[in-house]
């Protein structure tokens, strides 16, 4: 029995190592090894990945606004492409020029003075029935060229409304569509260059019809101190009645 018990494990040990000697041994690839899932580290990748992506989006929203603000400043440095200088300087120098064609007495302080004195004034008791006459007659002609002045400053600046309303037209539709605020500062200027205008010509209209009134009235003055000199004149007693010879029939006896 000793003898044997020592066989017996010796063949059991030799059957194992057989069995272990011939049996499949099954190597795992390096690349199928198991993963492991982790909730908490998903989690905090994907927070992560949305703050990246935020912040990506937020750079990409102040690129387009840094774009659209240099567009902007583009736009309100652009120049207006439309001027109505032209045509409004035409419109002044054409009331100027009506202005400048005054008949006689012109819009000049010096030669009104000087008419003034030497028409207007008072009448010297020297002064001759002839030279009356030619001084009322020229102050009528005054009157006459201050009133057809007055009338054609009018007709000028009437002439001038309907340029006025083409130019007030073209500059509301700029000032509209202007693209940036330098646009729209210039439109708005030329408007008020506009109104400018308009308010030279309602001068001028003033002015010539002030000039006609006023020689209107200073006519009327002179002929009142004209007329209370020929009164004067007319009821002065002269030296009367002298008795002469006269021969009715000078071939007669």
């Amino acid at each position: 029995m000793m003898i044997r018990r020592p066989r017996a494990a010796l063949f059991v040990a030799t059957i194992l190592s057989l069995s272990v000697a011939f049996s499949p041994v099954f190597v795992t690839p390096a690349a199928a090894q198991w993963v492991v899932y982790d909730p908490t580290n998903y989690v905090q990748n994907v927070l992560s990945a949305a703050r990246a992506l935020e912040q990506i989006n937020n750079q990409i929203q102040s690129l387009q606004n840094e774009a659209q603000m240099l567009i902007n400043q583009a736009r309100n440095l652009a120049s207006l492409p439309y001027s109505s200088l032209q045509q409004l300087q035409q419109s002044v120098q054409r009331t100027q020029a009506l202005l400048g064609q005054a008949q006689r007495i012109a819009f000049d302080v010096q030669q009104i003075d000087q008419a003034f004195q030497s028409q207007y004034g008072n009448i010297s008791l020297s002064t001759s029935d002839q030279r009356l006459v030619a001084d009322a007659r020229s102050r009528w002609q005054n009157t006459v060229g201050g009133l057809q002045d007055a009338l054609r400053v009018q007709a000028g600046v009437v002439g001038n409304i309907g340029t006025n309303r083409a130019e007030m037209a073209a500059l509301v539709g700029q000032s509209q569509g202007a693209t940036g605020a330098l646009q729209a500062t210039q439109a708005g200027n030329q408007l008020l260059a506009l109104q400018a205008q308009q308010l030279a010509d309602l001068v001028a209209v003033v002015a010539a019809n002030g000039r006609a009134q006023a020689l209107v009235d200073a006519e009327r003055a002179a002929a009142a101190e004209q007329g209370r000199e020929q009164r004067r004149r007319f009821l002065t007693p002269g030296s009367g009645y002298q008795p002469g010879n006269a021969r009715m029939f000078p071939n007669g006896n």
